[in-house]
């Protein structure tokens, strides 16, 4: 995810992102554990994915806080 694609989400749709995202990690962590997954890479892909998210939603309180 790009942080372009961020941008042009609601609040409201980052927080919904940020629980997928979480679902999409437990579960290659899972399949992972169980065997080796094909590309390790994505985990740690969704793991900054779930770091930018949460960037911007810190960024919108900080911003509306300081209005």
């Amino acid at each position: 995810m790009k942080n372009s694609e961020i941008l042009e989400l609601s609040t409201e749709e980052l927080v919904a992102r940020i629980g997928e995202e979480r679902t999409n990690l437990t579960k290659l962590k899972f399949a992972h554990a169980v065997s080796a997954i094909e590309n390790p890479t994505r985990i740690t892909k969704v793991r900054k994915d779930i770091a930018r998210l949460n960037t911007e939603i810190t960024k919108r309180k900080a911003a509306s806080a300081s209005e």
